[in-house]
């Protein structure tokens, strides 16, 4: 879908309107320069701007497709296609929005093709018409306000994972747990933006160093110190959330030791009563069976303390003086067997010595 396009002579635009696609191509042999703003325009309407100034089919072919880097092509007739990846912070979601914007640039035209939500231009050429000494630069001009439009809107994105990165941070690092996959995400929209940001330093250089007016040096500066400074934030970002994923997933090796501690501590205290129970039971499943010698002998109080009780009694008696055997030789084996000796480091000696 064409937005708008408009014929720009002296750093004026020529009409209130939009110029129509059939007579842009005639006003660009007439002087200046035409910008034409489409935004996630179909096969049919590319082809038509394709036709109309002569674009070479693979860098159309490009503007169709979805980058994940940025780039700068040069084609037949002087021709250059950018590739920009825009951003955008969504609050509501707390994730990162992706666009892109490919612009055709030749010394007669410029052509912006808009693709996602992130990707706004109409403030980029108002603030460039009320700029005329700039527009009177010719297509270059152009570029430096969709390129500054871009990189200031970089801004907002570094500030709202910034924010989500002291949450998690905060979080970890008091020795609560953060879902893992929130921290993985996040790190992952913050390489993807890092991968927006990183290549275009190159693009913007190239930029520069292409651009023969030197009213708009000093610009495109700009625009490289303040992408320069987001890169390394993004950088910084990327890498402090990878710390923050180690530390998440020792916080939750922590709480699964000390799960595994108190369920240890819970066998241990089972199988002691198991350990108790197990010839108390042996004993009265013995007794159970209702033997007749037994029966004849169970005749008063005297029997009873002494078949009864006396039969429970003697295996407790008889099972702490074994535990207690087994804790005596495993101390007296501790004592006499010999402590390990590290072996000496002769080369760290013979380095000392020598210093």
């Amino acid at each position: 879908m064409i937005i708008d396009c408009a014929h720009y002579v002296d750093g004026r635009r020529q009409g209130e309107g939009p110029v129509p696609l059939e007579q842009a191509a005639d006003l660009c042999r007439q002087g200046g320069f035409v910008w034409l703003g489409l935004f996630e325009p179909d096969a049919v309407e590319l082809a038509q701007v394709r036709e109309t100034f002569d674009l070479h089919e693979l860098a159309v072919e490009d503007a169709q497709t979805f980058h994940m880097r940025p780039k700068l092509e040069t084609y037949d007739q002087g021709v250059r296609l950018v590739i920009l990846r825009t951003a955008r912070y969504d609050d509501d979601a707390e994730e990162v929005d992706f666009g892109e914007i490919s612009v055709f640039l030749a010394p007669t035209f410029v052509i912006t093709v808009r693709q996602g939500v992130a990707s706004e231009l109409h403030g980029a050429r108002l603030r460039l018409e009320q700029r005329p000494e700039l527009l009177a630069a010719g297509t270059s001009a152009a570029l430096w306000a969709i390129l500054d439009q871009v990189v200031d809107g970089y801004a907002p994105v570094v500030a709202g994972l910034e924010h989500d990165i002291d949450e998690i941070e905060a979080t970890v690092f008091s020795g609560s747990a953060t879902p893992t996959e929130r921290i993985y995400s996040l790190r992952r929209e913050a390489t993807d933006f890092y991968r927006a940001v990183h290549p275009l330093l190159a693009v913007v250089a190239t930029a520069e160093r292409a651009t023969g007016q030197d009213v708009l040096q000093p610009y495109l500066r700009d625009v490289q110190d303040h992408l320069t400074l987001i890169n390394e934030e993004v950088a910084a970002q990327r890498d402090l959330l990878g710390t923050i994923l180690e530390a998440n997933l020792s916080v939750i090796s922590v709480e699964q030791t000390r799960v595994s501690v108190r369920q240890n501590a819970t066998m241990e205290r089972l199988t002691v009563l198991a350990t108790v129970f197990l010839p108390l039971t042996f004993i009265t499943g013995f007794f159970g069976q209702n033997f007749s010698w037994l029966v004849d002998r169970m005749t008063g109080p005297v029997p009873f303390l002494v078949w009864g009780i006396g039969g429970l009694l003697i295996p407790l008696v008889l099972l702490l003086w074994w535990l207690r055997r087994d804790t005596r030789q495993d101390e007296q084996r501790a004592k006499t067997e010999p402590t390990p000796v590290r072996p000496v480091d002769r080369s760290a000696e013979a380095a000392s010595s020598r210093r």
